[in-house]
C-alpha cells in the first residue's frame, strides 16, 4: 500500500496525526505528550532541588539527594509531626472534658429526676397548695449562655467536626514513599573527569564524572551503581563483569556483598525504554454532542 504524506487530505481515512493536529488546534480535549530529555533531571542532580548536588547522598533505593536539601525535608516533616501531635493531644483532652461534662450532666439529671419525684410525693399529700409552673423559655435558667451561634457553620446543631487522626512519626522518602532515616543515607564519592584542556567550571562541563574502574563517562544513558561501603559510583557493566566475579572491591580489595551494590536511579534519555510512563497531560474542556 502506498504511503501518503502526513498532511495529505485526499484520503478517506481520518488519520491519527490529523486527529491530534485538529485536537491541538481546537482547544478542546486532553493533550498528552511524552516528556523529552530536556525536561528530565540529570543523573547527578538532587531529586528535590533538581540541581547538581554539592554534598550528594543516596538512599538504599538509589535516589540521589543533596544532603542539605534532604536534611531540611526531614526536619520539616518532624516539625509537622510535632504540630499535628499537639493538635491530636488537644483533641484528646477536649474529648475527655466532654465525656466528663456528659457524666456530670447525667448525674445532675438523675438528681433532678429524684428531687422531682420526691416533690410530686410531697405535693400529692398537700394538694390544696397551688403548683408553680416551670418556665419553658430557652433563655431561662442560664440557657442563653449555651445556645449555639446559628450564623457560624461550626456551631450548628448538626455540624460534624472532623476528627484529627493520630499522626505517623515515620518520615517517608519524597520520591519512593518508603521510610527514610538519616542513618540510611550514604555519602556519594564521585570520580571527576581529568581533562586538562577543559577549562570550564564543573557545572558547565558536559562530561563531569566517570567510573573509577573503567573510566567510562557517566550520564543518564549509562546505568550506574553505588558501592555502599565507600560510596564510589561505577557502571553496571563494571559490576557485572568485574565485581560479581569474586565480590571484591576493585579499588580497595575489601569483600563485598550483594546488598552493597545500590543501583542509581538515573534520569531520562531520548529513548522510550528509559522514560517509562513519563508523559505530560493537559486536561481541557471536552466538546459534548
Amino acid at each position: 500500500m502506498t504511503r501518503h504524506a502526513r498532511n495529505c487530505t485526499a484520503g478517506a481515512v481520518y488519520t491519527y496525526h490529523e486527529k491530534k493536529k485538529d485536537a491541538a488546534a481546537s482547544g478542546y480535549g486532553t493533550q498528552s505528550e511524552r516528556v523529552g530529555k530536556d525536561s528530565l533531571k540529570s543523573f547527578d542532580c538532587c531529586s528535590l532541588t533538581l540541581q547538581p548536588c554539592r554534598n550528594p547522598v543516596v538512599t538504599k533505593d538509589g535516589y540521589l539527594f543533596d544532603k542539605e536539601a534532604i536534611l531540611e525535608y526531614i526536619i520539616a516533616k518532624k516539625t509537622e509531626y510535632t504540630r499535628k501531635l499537639k493538635q491530636y493531644e488537644k483533641q484528646l483532652k477536649k474529648d475527655e472534658a466532654e465525656k466528663k461534662e456528659l457524666a456530670d450532666a447525667e448525674k445532675e439529671a438523675n438528681l433532678i429526676k429524684f428531687m422531682s419525684r420526691e416533690k410530686n410525693i410531697s405535693n400529692s399529700s398537700s394538694s390544696s397548695q397551688p403548683s408553680s409552673s416551670s418556665s419553658v423559655s430557652n433563655l431561662a435558667n442560664g440557657k442563653h449562655k449555651e445556645l449555639p451561634s446559628f450564623w457560624v457553620p461550626s456551631q450548628l446543631p448538626d455540624a460534624k467536626l472532623s476528627k484529627i487522626q493520630k499522626p505517623d512519626p515515620t518520615v517517608y522518602c519524597p520520591i519512593s514513599g518508603k521510610p527514610l532515616k538519616m542513618k540510611d543515607l550514604i555519602e556519594v564519592n564521585w570520580t571527576l573527569v581529568k581533562d586538562p584542556d577543559d577549562k570550564k567550571s564543573l557545572i558547565a562541563k558536559e562530561n563531569r564524572y566517570m567510573c573509577p574502574v573503567t573510566h567510562d563517562i557517566l550520564s543518564n544513558a549509562v546505568p550506574c551503581a553505588i558501592i555502599r561501603t565507600t560510596g564510589h559510583v561505577v557502571t553496571m557493566e563494571c559490576v557485572d563483569k568485574i565485581i560479581k566475579k569474586d565480590w571484591l572491591h576493585p579499588l580497595t580489595g575489601d569483600k563485598l556483598k550483594e546488598k552493597d551494590i545500590i543501583p542509581l536511579q538515573r534520569g531520562g534519555t531520548g529513548y522510550a525504554l528509559t522514560n517509562q510512563n513519563l508523559e505530560g497531560k493537559n486536561e481541557r474542556p471536552v466538546l459534548q454532542a
